[in-house]
């Protein structure tokens, strides 16, 4: 039987998640500190995160949108001029096919699934009957 070593796992995750967050709150302290452009975009490139992920901080998002009001950069809903915005039938075609797409993978995911669990079972069935001889891994000596 396998030693559970899940907790690694968790720490180190919680260890990644908490170095984001530094990254984050240290380049929103440099863009403000340097005078440049705080919004959601300059703070991801500067952190090295997403801008998705950014939407999910509560108190960091808060803290892009206070010090970029304060600075008066508040985006105008007009920035993107007319003809370069996309069409709502556009944006339903994008929808449309990355829904597709999400279905094909999800189905090509269940298939692996599947075939892993079979392989799985099968080298179960196979090595409880002793029909494995050339096994990838030794067996371990009796103790």
């Amino acid at each position: 039987m396998r030693a559970d070593n899940s907790h690694h796992v968790i720490t180190s995750a919680r260890r990644r998640a908490e170095q984001t967050r530094q990254r984050a709150v240290a380049a929103l302290r440099r863009l403000d500190t340097t005078g440049r452009a705080i919004n959601f975009d300059t703070v991801a490139r500067e952190a090295g995160v997403s801008r998705s992920w950014l939407y999910t901080q509560d108190d960091i998002r808060a803290e892009i949108e206070r010090l970029r009001e304060r600075r008066g950069l508040t985006p105008s809903p007009s920035t993107i001029p007319d003809r370069q915005r996309a069409s709502d039938a556009s944006l339903l075609r994008r929808l449309e096919a990355a829904t597709t797409r999400i279905r094909t993978l999800h189905n090509e995911n269940q298939q692996l699934r599947d075939a892993l669990a079979k392989a799985l079972g099968d080298r179960r069935t196979a090595d409880i009957r002793g029909e494995l001889h050339d096994r990838d891994t030794p067996k371990r000596p009796a103790t």
